[in-house]
């Protein structure tokens, strides 16, 4: 990996009112996929509103590459229901990264925020913070080609010796 700068790991903590595909529930998963990489949660039987609770981690060599969030029913005697879609840039987030003089910072402190609009799917003003001694940004995405959920996760930056850094 003579390209890599880093680690991206993603936090997917929960899904929002994520849509029924079944009787009267759904048994959500997600896939993340950046580039060649795919990564996968496990699945949470019978929940519209599944805490996932679990840390994904992709290679990060080219960060203008967006980041793919797919939400699907596991069924098992069919193929799996899509349950909506999102898409994000780190971009932001490098940048933010890229800043020097985090020492000193009191914990909470915001850094940097990004607003919602058309060109990503974000439900809310996501905020790149300062904390317990990292840089992380909390973002909630509103899933699309579906008629309702959300997703919320936290990105944070792993960086690996070997690597180019950033």
């Amino acid at each position: 990996m003579d390209n890599l700068l880093g680690l991206l790991r993603i936090h997917i903590q929960r899904g929002v009112n994520l849509a029924v595909r079944d009787m009267r529930s759904s048994d959500p998963y997600l896939i993340v996929k950046m580039g060649k990489d795919k990564l996968k949660t496990r699945v949470v039987k019978r929940s519209v509103n599944p805490e996932w609770n679990e840390q994904l981690t992709l290679l990060i060599s080219d960060p203008s590459l967006p980041i793919l969030l797919s939400v699907y029913d596991k069924d098992t005697f069919s193929f799996d229901d899509k349950m909506g879609d999102a898409q994000f840039e780190i971009g932001p987030y490098i940048q933010a990264l890229k800043q020097v003089g985090f020492r000193g910072l009191e914990d909470g402190a915001i850094i940097s925020t990004v607003q919602p609009s058309k060109q990503n799917c974000l439900a809310e003003e996501s905020c790149i913070i300062w904390s317990k001694g990292k840089l992380v940004q909390n973002m909630t995405l509103r899933l699309r080609n579906v008629e309702c959920g959300e997703v919320e996760l936290q990105l944070q930056w792993i960086h690996v010796p070997s690597s180019k850094g950033l």
